[in-house]
């Protein structure tokens, strides 16, 4: 890797770059903040200045397993180890070709196949797009079948990640054709409560006795389909947090994962739990790797289940935007480290 330290016009729009980020949460607020991080982790220009820089992935390796299986399956063992499951991730997304949805394919078959084989405790997380549903429904939903296929030979699970508000319907209709007519009943989605549209998609997964991981969304999407405050955002979350372990759901066999850093989310959860006497392996709660290892582990040893989402691979750059718009505290330790060089 080329250092920044030999290009000095990048190394300005590498610290413009965060500076800029300083001055949108100073002047606008932390909302102006991550739409400007969101808008970045799609912007080609803006990753490859990122991350041609060494400190770049050292700040992301707080968050990704590393570049390999045999970073995964470490991770994942050590994990298992403390009590924790794990869902893992090959990092990727946006494929240009079918040759590259169709590589990502067999590295996640690669993966199924390590789980299998290294007996961890782990399922797998995929994002439609990285499988080429941008480019042909039919290639991705043969993608799919085919990791689904190595997955139940193993007795394993795939969830299929929600990305943007332009795939939704997509993918919950692809989905709906894994699960109902080709008969997988060990594929999964994800709800996103930011989008206005998913009260509606909840009520009917709850009709279909869906395995569901519940978030609040972290996509930059228009006030037309999303709510613009996160008060909306989270009172939605706690509805159809709700919702997916009502009484009816647990009858129709719902799985739910609640998804979500937020300790008045994951509090919330506990309560309506203890409320209405819901046991705590009727659900798990799940979280990011490498972020609140403490709330992790205070979960765990509280006696409920939890899943840590684990990602790994060399395209990690739109996933570290993310977590940098989610929690404004992941910039400025990006910040620090880029100015000690």
């Amino acid at each position: 890797m080329t250092t920044s330290h030999k290009h000095p016009v990048r190394r300005l729009v590498q610290i413009g770059l965060v500076a800029g980020g300083g001055f949108l949460a100073y002047r606008y607020g932390e909302q102006a903040l991550r739409k400007a991080l969101l808008y970045l982790s799609g912007a080609g220009w803006a990753r490859r200045s990122v991350t041609e820089l060494p400190v770049a992935w050292r700040v992301a390796g707080r968050f990704i397993a590393g570049e390999s299986i045999d970073d995964a399956v470490v991770t994942t063992r050590r994990l298992n180890d403390e009590g924790l499951l794990v869902t893992l991730d090959l990092l990727g997304e946006s494929v240009a070709t079918p040759e590259e949805a169709m590589a990502a394919r067999d590295q996640i078959l690669d993966l199924l196949e390590r789980i299998h084989t290294s007996r961890i405790d782990a399922n797998v997380s995929i994002k439609p797009s990285q499988l080429g549903i941008k480019l042909d429904r039919r290639l991705c939903l043969d993608n799919l079948r085919e990791l689904l296929i190595r997955a139940r030979q193993y007795e394993n699970r795939v969830r299929i990640d929600m990305e943007d508000s332009s795939l939704v319907d997509v993918t919950l209709d692809m989905y709906r054709t894994l699960r109902f007519e080709d008969g997988f009943d060990n594929v999964g989605v994800v709800i996103q409560s930011y989008l206005y549209r998913s009260e509606a998609d909840v009520a009917r997964l709850v009709e279909e006795g869906a395995w569901v991981r519940l978030v609040k969304g972290a996509y930059l999407e228009p006030p037309a389909v999303a709510f613009p405050d996160k008060a909306d955002v989270d009172a939605n979350f706690i509805r159809l947090m709700q919702g997916m372990l009502s009484e009816e759901a647990r009858e129709n066999g719902v799985e739910l994962a609640v998804a979500s850093h937020d300790e008045v989310m994951i509090q919330a959860t506990i309560d309506y739990a203890t409320r209405h006497a819901i046991p705590a392996d009727a659900y798990e709660f799940q979280l990011l790797h490498g972020i609140r290892r403490d709330l992790q582990m205070q979960l765990r040893q509280d006696g409920h289940r939890v899943r840590i989402y684990v990602p790994y691979g060399v395209a990690w750059y739109p996933y570290f935007m993310r977590r940098l718009a989610e929690r404004p505290a992941n910039l400025w330790f990006f910040a620090s480290n880029l100015l000690r060089g």
